[in-house]
């Protein structure tokens, strides 16, 4: 892999890295509530979730998603539910307790649990490795350590963004450290994934 090619990748890769979407936005959430440290050990649960996904654009076996309409749509809608559910916490959400909560009180595995479920219930996502990733993928030449290249950058810069996105939401805690604040805050992240759900459920197979 030439210096051209990863010159045109990283950027590129990078910006759908930090687009908004709902585990960015669960980045933010964890964040205000938890602290920045908790929300960057949350998204270990995506890197793993999209690491599988690579594995599986690697290997060819995004096909059969392709394929299978049932279960492209079963996962799809079982996606949106969890993002339905997720809002509803999020909308119920007590507001009068402290912003940040010394170790997850759901436990130290739900928030990385939380954050896998949302990047595994997306089927969209692993059609858009299977769609990106080849695109950087010389055919002349072993097309495995291509793969795990690109996929290394991708998840490297996946963290990146958890990172800027937890930093956003550490920052956006001490705008909303009032009640009223906080309260307003989860019902518009609790509205912003719903919104996602929707989207996830218009979704079509390419």
């Amino acid at each position: 892999m030439d210096l051209a090619t990863l010159s045109l990748f990283l950027p590129a890769c990078f910006a759908l890295n930090m687009a908004p979407g709902p585990n960015n936005l669960l980045s933010v959430s964890n964040a205000t509530r938890y602290g920045y440290r908790t929300a960057c050990m949350a998204g270990l649960g995506r890197l793993l979730a999209f690491a599988g996904m690579i594995a599986l654009a690697s290997a060819g076996l995004a096909v059969v998603l392709q394929t299978s309409e049932l279960l492209f749509y079963g996962i799809k809608i079982l996606g949106a539910a969890y993002l339905f559910y997720l809002a509803w916490q999020l909308w119920r959400a007590d507001s009068g307790t402290e912003n940040v909560v010394q170790g997850a009180p759901v436990g130290l595995l739900a928030l990385p649990r939380q954050e896998f479920l949302v990047a595994a219930g997306n089927p969209k996502a692993i059609l858009i490795f299977t769609a990106f990733l080849p695109q950087f993928v010389n055919p002349t030449q072993a097309i495995t350590p291509q793969f795990a290249v690109l996929g290394a950058l991708f998840l490297v810069l996946e963290w990146i963004a958890i990172a800027a996105y937890a930093y956003m939401g550490l920052h956006m805690r001490r705008w909303f450290a009032k009640p009223s604040g906080k309260r307003i805050f989860n019902r518009c992240c609790a509205g912003l994934l719903s919104a996602a759900a929707s989207v996830l459920l218009m979704a079509r197979r390419a």
